[in-house]
Parts: C-alpha cells; sequence; structure tokens
C-alpha cells in the first residue's frame, strides 16, 4: 500500500501545484483589452455564441470515426509485423476485418450514415 499512497500523495501534489502556479503566474482577464478575450475564428468575426446545439447527427459520424480509428490503431502494427506474426494472426486479422466491415454493412442498412 505504501508505493500506492506515495504515488497517489505526488499525483495530488503535481496536479495541485500547476493550478497554483498557473493562477498565480497566470495573466489576468481583468488587465487585458477587451479585443484579447473575443472568439478569434480565422479573422473572421464571431457570429452568435460558443453554446449551440449540434445536430445529433454529428455524434454518429464522431463515433464511426472513432470506431475506423481504433480499427487503424489495431490494423497498422499488425501489417508492420505480420511476416513474423504467421498465418494464424492472419486468420485473426481476417476475422476482426470481417467483423468491421459486417458492421459497417449494418450500418449503411439502417441508414446511420446517410446525411438527412
Amino acid at each position: 500500500w505504501i508505493p500506492a499512497i506515495v504515488f497517489m500523495t505526488l499525483s495530488l501534489g503535481v496536479g495541485l501545484s500547476m493550478v497554483v502556479g498557473a493562477r498565480l503566474l497566470g495573466v489576468r482577464a481583468k488587465d487585458d483589452p477587451p479585443t484579447k478575450t473575443l472568439t478569434y475564428e480565422s479573422g473572421e468575426a464571431a457570429r452568435g455564441g460558443a453554446w449551440i446545439r449540434f445536430h445529433p447527427r454529428y455524434y454518429v459520424v464522431a463515433l464511426v470515426f472513432v470506431l475506423f480509428d481504433v480499427e487503424a490503431v489495431f490494423v497498422l502494427p499488425w501489417a508492420l509485423n505480420v511476416r513474423e506474426l504467421g498465418l494464424l494472426a492472419i486468420g485473426e486479422m481476417l476475422v476482426f476485418l470481417l467483423v468491421l466491415v459486417l458492421g459497417w454493412a449494418y450500418a449503411l442498412r439502417k441508414g446511420a450514415l446517410k446525411w438527412q
């Protein structure tokens, strides 16, 4: 238990020191000109507020992106080491990709990827 307690204490200390350091050394907003606190959008004047509602369709697109991003995380190291891994690894990757393609086909059939 002692190493865990030491680790948690050090983690808490580092986190608190970062928060306190940022608070003490940070630039205060009251000293800044009003233009410094405005939203910057590539040189364009901001329109509307920052708290707007997004259509739920964006979340579906984000989830599909995460799915294929995780797929890339698994496929790239496998592709780099496929010769050393042997036939079993090829079979395992084919099963993985088959499940992924079936999920993608299911999403297409349900219309999850159609923008309406």
